[in-house]
């Protein structure tokens, strides 16, 4: 034998070296592209091992999504928003296709935060909560706001990492007028500098892009809702919504009964109208409650559209017949505030009044509560409860803001006449977003054609008044029943 043949064996571990060097070589490849050049190869790329026609279609995707932010982050440069130089943070960036397009275009300083980390692109970290110190980062982008939850803490986790004159830039979504207010009044430090349509990723819609700057100190008042006196300030995004709202109805109906049951069909609630997405915490508040089941647990509950928001519930009801139900109504989200809605905290009189010719009603349950002065009646059998009532405008000063969104149901039997004026006197008004009253006045009678009810001294042009005072001011208000 030649001495110089090398032996079967010695050729089979050369070649067995040789295919794993190049297994390992081809691994190390593969890995630097899924984990730095964020899972995609690019046509004419020195490094890609792979032909453009065999890339997955989820790296098409992700590519294409690349290509979108860069055009947008280019536009954003040449605009003076953004520059190579900028520290830069993409919030909520679930992919990391908004990081791969600034480095892309020489954004070198850029990091993207989400639920759940993809290093080196990606942190561990959500809009309201940054893994970042104050004053970090010369520019902020994101197009998931929307669904970041916690948007009181989301502003000020913003303010808090921006660099005083940095710059947010974010993609919505929704672009009704009060919605984009509600996105703008997140951020006190913020002042908002453009706001446009775009196409979004495919074309086919549009999205706003918003860019706003930060100040060096933070804005107390948002200029757009301010208050003056007791007037709320009337925007366009108000009249506007007021102007889709239904119609009251001008002319007294006969039996207001079955005509304000049937116009519940006709009720545009306001969240059929505008997203509510950006306000910092949702509110219901039922004054005159009566029962669990009477409003809250039959109509607000199951009917009211939510927009899959959870509100906070606030049962107003100085009834002590109904106080006992709401403590196993706790664990549902509904604190109960066992007084009377009224103009000033001040001890009652809150009368319970029974028609006697309703033996059977009276026989099986509370007749309607109202606070008014006790007086002798031949026609009522009275109940007498000793009370404390509360000013109900001041109490939702102390409880909601600007920010919150609110709606409040008023069956308070009559009173409204009173706690209406003293909610717009005091701007309370301004605070509430969407209101349903029942307005009592004398009434046609059931029992009798022809005769009104003198349990009220209102009439309904007094009611139709009321109503409209309220539209004037921006409130959008229903008439129910």
């Amino acid at each position: 034998m030649d001495p110089f043949t090398p032996k079967p064996s010695l050729l089979k571990n050369i070649l067995v070296r040789l295919l794993s060097f190049g297994v390992i070589v081809f691994a190390v490849r593969f890995a630097y592209f899924v984990a730095v050049r964020g899972q995609s190869c690019v046509a004419g790329d020195d490094f890609c091992l792979f032909n453009v026609r065999h890339v997955s279609s989820a790296s098409v995707k992700s590519q294409k999504y690349v290509d979108y932010y860069s055009s947008v982050f280019q536009d954003l440069i040449a605009e003076g928003f953004l520059s190579p130089n900028s520290q830069c943070l993409c919030i909520d960036t679930v992919t990391g296709d908004e990081v791969q397009a600034l480095k892309r275009i020489g954004v070198s300083e850029s990091i993207g935060i989400s639920k759940k980390e993809s290093p080196p692109l990606i942190l561990r970290g959500q809009a309201w909560n940054q893994p970042f110190k104050g004053n970090t980062f010369d520019f902020e982008f994101s197009s998931g706001l929307e669904r970041s939850g916690l948007p009181a803490e989301l502003g000020s986790e913003i303010c808090r990492t921006l660099k005083p004159g940095g710059f947010l830039v974010a993609h919505v979504t929704a672009k009704d007028a009060y919605s984009f207010q509600s996105f703008l009044d997140l951020f006190n430090c913020l002042t908002l500098i453009r706001s446009r349509e775009i196409d979004d990723t495919d074309s086919s819609s549009t999205i706003r892009e918003i860019v706003m700057k930060k100040e060096s100190e933070e804005r107390r008042n948002s200029p757009l809702k301010s208050n003056s006196g007791n007037k709320c300030s009337v925007l366009e995004l108000k009249r506007e919504i007021i102007r889709n709202a239904e119609s009251l109805i001008e002319q007294e109906p006969l039996k207001p009964w079955i005509t304000l049951k049937r116009n519940l069909r006709n009720i545009k609630y306001l969240t059929s109208m505008v997203d509510i997405s950006f306000k910092r915490k949702y509110v219901y508040i039922d004054v005159g409650a009566r029962s669990y089941g009477s409003s809250i647990g039959s109509w607000f509950k199951k009917q009211y559209p939510k927009q899959n928001k959870t509100f906070e519930i606030y049962a107003i009801e100085a009834d002590k017949a109904f106080h006992e139900e709401y403590k196993s109504k706790m664990k549902k989200n509904v604190k109960l505030l066992p007084y009377a809605a009224w103009i000033r905290n001040e001890t009652l009189f809150f009368e319970i009044t029974r028609d006697p010719r309703k033996k059977r009603a009276a026989e099986k349950g509370r007749g309607m509560g109202r606070i008014h002065p006790v007086q002798s009646s031949a026609s009522y059998l009275k109940d007498v409860d000793r009370i404390q009532g509360f000013d109900l405008a001041e109490w939702v000063k102390n409880v909601v803001s600007e920010r919150d969104f609110v709606v409040m149901k008023m069956d308070v039997e009559g009173t409204e006449f009173h706690l209406i004026p003293r909610l717009i006197e005091t701007g309370a008004i301004c605070l509430i977003d969407e209101v349903f009253l029942e307005c009592h006045y004398n009434r046609w009678q059931k029992c009798c054609p022809g005769q009104r009810s003198p349990k009220y001294q209102k009439t309904y042009k007094q009611c139709l008044d009321l109503f409209q005072s309220l539209r004037a001011r921006g409130v959008l208000v229903h008439q129910w029943w």
